[in-house]
């Protein structure tokens, strides 16, 4: 009788007996993320750098904003309109150099031009172009002719009707000009060298300067009373008005700090009120 030898190692032929055996798959490992990385001093610096030199050209060769503090351009710009000017029409200076960029157009008649006060180019002035290098500039009465013509001047205003040597007939006889009142204001420089440009026409503007006046005729400090304007102290020209507010001349011009202080409270306190709302945007 054959004997059948059972060994535990022997497989069971059953299926069912047999235990399962699974693969696990070995756990995903999720990438954890990383901790923002904080802009370190050199980026804020190098990032700020950015920004004040585009600020810098900017205000050098494109625009730059300027306040007037006088009547002088009334009607046409007023006390206390905050102007932007155009820089890059006439070829804006570089810095700390004789260069200039190349204009994008000559200065002409009527232009409105802001400039560095010739005798003192601290100061912004701000003026109409009357006559330019070559021309021959004469006021009769009030009126004003460039090269023996009457020149229109819708722009002109003029608040009184008396007719004063100097401010209303110019040039002066040049035998009159040393007895001209002090207290008219003729800077004694110009005193001293106007005889050499008038000429039985008029008052010859030479090559690379200009002649200008203010639109409110008779109440304005401008080359009758200093002389030209060198075309390179020309800045730009008025663009548009960004803020116009109604406040007397002296308190723009005041320096003291303390009278700074009070009339920026009053510009705080009197914003909405003061603000020529009609004014912003004006386009010159």
């Amino acid at each position: 009788m054959p004997f059948v030898i059972a060994s535990k190692f022997m497989p069971s032929s059953d299926p069912s007996s047999a235990s399962p055996v699974t693969a696990e798959a070995p756990p995903e490992t999720k990438a954890k993320p990383k901790p923002p990385q904080r802009e370190s001093i050199w980026d804020t610096l190098r990032s700020l750098g950015i920004v004040l030199i585009g600020v810098f050209c900017i205000r050098t060769f494109v625009g730059e904003a300027t306040m007037i503090p006088t009547g002088s351009m009334e009607r046409t710009i007023l006390i206390g309109d905050h102007v932007f000017l155009d820089k890059l029409l006439y070829g804006p200076q570089v810095p700390y150099t004789n260069w200039r960029l190349p204009p994008l157009r000559r200065i002409h008649r009527q232009d409105i031009v802001a400039f560095r006060y010739p005798l003192d180019p601290a100061q912004m002035f701000v003026k109409r172009v009357i006559g330019v290098g070559g021309d021959v500039v004469k006021i009769v009465n009030k009126q004003v002719y460039v090269n023996g013509k009457l020149l229109p001047q819708p722009y002109a205003y003029f608040d009184s009707s008396r007719i004063l040597p100097l401010r209303d007939n110019f040039p002066p006889p040049v035998n009159l000009i040393d007895a001209l009142p002090a207290d008219w204001g003729v800077d004694p420089t110009w005193a001293r060298e106007m005889p050499k440009f008038i000429h039985r026409d008029g008052l010859h503007v030479p090559k690379g300067y200009l002649f200008v006046l203010g639109d409110n005729r008779d109440d304005s400090y401008d080359s009758r009373f200093w002389g030209f304007v060198p075309l390179k102290n020309v800045v730009g020209e008025p663009w548009f008005i960004y803020w116009s507010y109604r406040a007397p001349s002296h308190e723009w011009l005041d320096d003291r700090w303390s009278d700074r202080l009070r009339f920026d409270a009053s510009i705080v306190k009197n914003f909405f009120q003061n603000t020529r709302w009609s004014r912003i945007g004006k386009v010159f």
